[in-house]
């Protein structure tokens, strides 16, 4: 059977019946694992990339699974987070869920609603010290589907030497500040704020959240962001662009050295991993302390908190062994060690004075202001309403499009999203 994105993505969001058929057979509840942990069991990645990542994974972190449970064998299927959403989409659909999936914040309701995932028992949230606000992704209807392996915060990296050159003293405490520092800045082909070389999404959500905004309800029924924070989060993008402190076609290139890096921009949205890029390819930037970080603040300070959570499929054969795969992965060692090779946010406090958290300071940044801290999602029809943010938000940044107009277009897309659960 052969599946477009757009029948994929309605699997998920309009909860098409006939597609998932194949996860029947197996058990949300939290029992389903007792037994000895044998067989043979699949991983889902969209993270360990590259050779660097296939080596830590492969060889010491299953190499250590491998040792404490030797009757499981683990496959592993690498994929990216920009095709994750389909390949588990496609497996609802052919029954070939693998047994443990690794994916973002904001995915465990649309897939725990669909009963494709299994709950885990309540005991394992208290099993590492995690932090609570790291657990909430991890939850749906109270109850608990996927435990954190790491974070990935959305935070304000800076230039500390094109501050002290324009006389700017300290970072901007709401938008009216950032905007003003962003003209000052601005100079000789040079952005003074570069917000758009993160995902849109989440970029506007981070907005979003530091003007007071949710996107949903609690229980996950009612669309939020339409109301005047959220056109004032998108208008805030149209200003700096109108102002020349900010470019959209200027945003980075994935894999490509930052604008901060190359000093094309003054300011820049970011995650904690920049510190791991920069010092790698610009340690001169670390050494020389020219670097900065701070959250971002309007109404109040937010950080958007996305990541990476494991779970497990309900339709499992082998549901001890994968219980068990989901358990080590979300160990300390497991964790430091995922979270050291991306330059991620370790959600773990066992983990707070390990050296790798002491020495990557955007890292620290992030830990010391979780409380902060706001996940994207918080509704069964998630997955299909993440696709439309960006399309439907971009043309009020490039085109002529007002941000009353666009924002009020993704509120209808996300209520009718909704309505189809």
């Amino acid at each position: 059977m052969e599946l477009n994105r757009r029948s994929l993505l309605a699997v998920i969001g309009a909860g098409t019946a006939a597609a998932l058929t194949g996860c029947g057979t197996g058990s949300s509840s939290a029992g389903s694992a007792d037994g000895p942990a044998e067989g043979e069991i699949t991983l889902l990645t969209p993270i360990y990339e590259g050779a660097k990542g296939k080596t830590l994974l492969e060889g010491k972190i299953l190499g250590g699974f491998r040792k404490k449970y030797p009757d499981v064998k683990v496959n592993v299927d690498y994929t990216t987070y920009a095709q994750l959403n389909e390949k588990i989409t496609t497996g609802l659909a052919g029954g070939l869920l693998p047994d443990v999936l690794m994916m973002g914040v904001g995915w465990i309701p649309p897939f725990a609603a669909k009963k494709a995932i299994a709950e885990l028992p309540e005991k394992l949230a208290t099993a590492h010290d995690y932090e609570e606000r790291v657990l909430a992704p991890s939850r749906y209807n109270g109850k608990l589907y996927a435990l954190p392996v790491i974070l990935d915060t959305r935070i304000v990296v800076y230039r500390k030497d094109h501050f002290a050159e324009a006389g700017i003293k300290k970072t901007p405490a709401n938008w009216a500040e950032l905007r003003a520092v962003a003209k000052q800045l601005t100079r000789n082909g040079r952005v003074g704020f570069d917000p758009f070389s993160i995902e849109l999404r989440q970029c506007w959500e981070t907005f979003l959240f530091a003007n007071g905004g949710r996107l949903f309800s609690e229980d996950g029924k009612k669309v939020l962001f339409t109301d005047a924070r959220g056109v004032e989060a998108l208008q805030f993008f149209k200003d700096l662009v109108k102002d020349g402190s900010a470019v959209y076609a200027k945003k980075t290139e994935l894999g490509a050295p930052t604008n901060i890096q190359t000093g094309k921009a003054s300011m820049m949205m970011s995650t904690s991993a920049q510190w791991v890029q920069v010092k790698e390819l610009n340690p001169d930037l670390i050494e020389g302390d020219k670097l900065g970080a701070f959250i971002l603040a309007n109404r109040k300070p937010a950080m958007l908190q996305g990541g990476t959570l494991v779970t497990q499929s309900a339709s499992s054969k082998h549901p001890a062994a994968a219980r068990a795969l989901v358990e080590y992965l979300a160990s300390p060692e497991s964790i430091l060690g995922a979270a050291s090779q991306r330059g991620s946010v370790p959600g773990l406090r066992d983990l707070n004075d390990s050296d790798y958290v002491k020495e990557n300071q955007f890292v620290d940044l992030s830990l010391q202001n979780l409380q902060h801290a706001v996940s994207e999602g918080g509704t069964a029809a998630w997955m299909e309403i993440r696709e439309k943010i960006k399309p439907t938000l971009e043309p009020a940044i490039v085109g002529g499009q007002s941000a009353k107009d666009a924002i009020a277009e993704l509120g209808r897309l996300a209520e009718a999203a909704i309505g189809r659960m």
